[in-house]
């Protein structure tokens, strides 16, 4: 089994209540006797910078290291565009409706070749939280490519080009802004959601920053510009007065140092860790660097690479969403489903892509593991598990491990619980799944493929299944 607290917390805080050196933090894991390389750690990489994996990758991974694999998370070598290209083809083939566009996306995610660039299409669906039931899926398709465009691009230019993204106005019933009734309905989520946070702005600054908006209408699902509707006074915002545009409001939120300290918190979140706010000292390095130019893959690479990454302090300490959960899985047996039936399944478990409940987005933490959605996601893995309705038999755990050189029943199941939880369970736990797996495959009445099935989702319902 692998051993894992005693290799990932070496140099890390002992509690909530120690600081942590930002120095320390930030440079760069260099695996050492104390802290080696291991398949879990290979594993916690491949969960947060992707869709989990499958077998090889995770081999792949241990043999080439942190930094080289970490290069090929954040530049490919496969052709993306072309990938993507494809894909694109097919989405515009399904955009008659939104469902068709969740179940492509969910089937991109499974197979791209770039799935960092997948998982932070993902993290800003929910940060510009756009819900698709409101508009032509083609404006929500229109959106979804505009956030995977500048996914791992600038800040700066993804935030000006979804300020007038119809699909965004729409939602947030800022489709219309004229300079007789100016409409706080994008700037507001724009200064308390997408960039300072809340209590870094004044009722005053969202009032003059819409009339600096004015003059931008949706009309006919495209987004029009009537001069004349714009109002040309001068307008106080943030401290900054002039005759201010859209684009000048844009500029100032992003000279803020909030705006940095904001989006690297939020990344934290979704990359190092969602149990402990970091500390300004911690947060202040990447936030500096950021606001150079807000180049979101400079953060990222940064975090991936980092000691603080690879620590106890970010191991298993993010709650899977949904579609990490169920993608996790597919990905893991190197299988496919049906994305369109997966999609209103993590409808089901809260998360309904093209369809975020606020303008906030997922809320995320613990309100992924309410104990009802215990059971639905105790439910939808035994469905894409069992080996009939509604999944059919498209991920085999026996076949996989057989697929890969385990050919007994015992060697299977041990594949398995190294392939999903990298050893990270008590001995007792870890023995007594494979005790049952035993006294069930030598039962006359029970196949070693349905016994495995049974392990497998023994496995994926384990506390330890459900934390990234």
């Amino acid at each position: 089994m692998t051993g894992l607290a005693g290799d990932t917390s070496a140099s890390a805080p002992a509690s909530a209540g120690e600081r942590t050196d930002p120095g320390w933090a930030w440079a760069a894991y260099e695996p050492d006797a104390r802290r080696p390389w291991t398949l879990a750690l290979a594993a916690h990489l491949y969960r947060r910078a992707a869709f989990g994996a499958g077998w090889e990758q995770l081999q792949q991974a241990l043999s080439d290291g942190p930094q080289r694999t970490v290069d090929r998370l954040l530049e490919p070598q496969a052709d993306v565009e072309a990938f993507n290209r494809t894909y694109d083809g097919y989405e515009d083939a399904a955009a008659a409706s939104v469902d068709g566009l969740r179940a492509w996306w969910l089937r991109r995610m499974i197979e791209t070749p770039h799935p960092l660039l997948e998982k932070m299409t993902l993290f800003w669906h929910s940060h510009f939280a756009t819900n698709g039931g409101a508009m032509h899926p083609r404006l929500m398709q229109a959106h979804i490519r505009l956030l995977r465009r500048h996914a791992l691009g600038s800040f700066d230019t993804l935030l000006r080009a979804v300020s007038r993204d119809p699909a965004l106005l729409l939602w947030l019933d800022a489709d219309v802004n004229r300079k007789g009734a100016p409409n706080e309905g994008f700037v507001r989520p724009l200064m308390e959601t997408f960039t300072l946070g809340e209590g870094n702005f004044t009722e005053g600054d969202v009032r003059e920053a819409a009339r600096a908006f004015t003059g931008w209408l949706v009309l006919r699902n495209r987004l029009r510009y009537i001069e004349h509707e714009h109002d040309e006074t001068a307008k106080r915002i943030l401290g900054r007065e002039g005759n201010f545009t859209d684009e000048d409001v844009i500029g100032i939120v992003l000279e803020r140092p909030a705006t940095a300290r904001t989006l690297v918190c939020k990344l934290y979140r979704w990359l190092i860790s969602e149990t402990q706010e970091p500390d300004e000292a911690l947060i202040a390095p990447l936030a500096e660097s950021f606001a150079k130019d807000y180049r979101t893959s400079r953060v990222v690479e940064t975090m991936l690479r980092s000691n603080l990454f690879f620590s106890a302090r970010a191991y298993r300490q993010r709650v899977k969403c949904p579609v990490e959960y169920a993608v996790g899985i597919v990905n893991a047996l190197e299988g496919m489903v049906s994305t369109t039936r997966l999609a209103e399944d993590l409808a089901g478990l809260g998360q309904d892509l093209c369809h975020p409940p606020t303008a906030k987005g997922w809320k995320g933490g613990r309100y992924w593991i309410d104990a009802s959605a215990m059971v639905r996601r105790c439910n939808l893995s035994a469905a894409l598990l069992q080996g009939g309705k509604p999944y059919g038999d498209k991920l085999d755990p026996w076949a996989s491990a057989q697929r890969h050189g385990y050919a007994t029943v015992e060697s299977a199941g041990r594949f398995l619980l190294e392939l999903f939880l990298q050893g990270d369970l008590e001995l007792d736990v870890h023995e007594r799944l494979l005790g049952r797996l035993q006294a069930s495959a030598t039962g006359s009445e029970v196949e070693p493929e349905t016994a495995l099935r049974h392990l497998a989702h023994s496995i994926v319902t384990r506390p330890e299944y459900h934390l990234a």
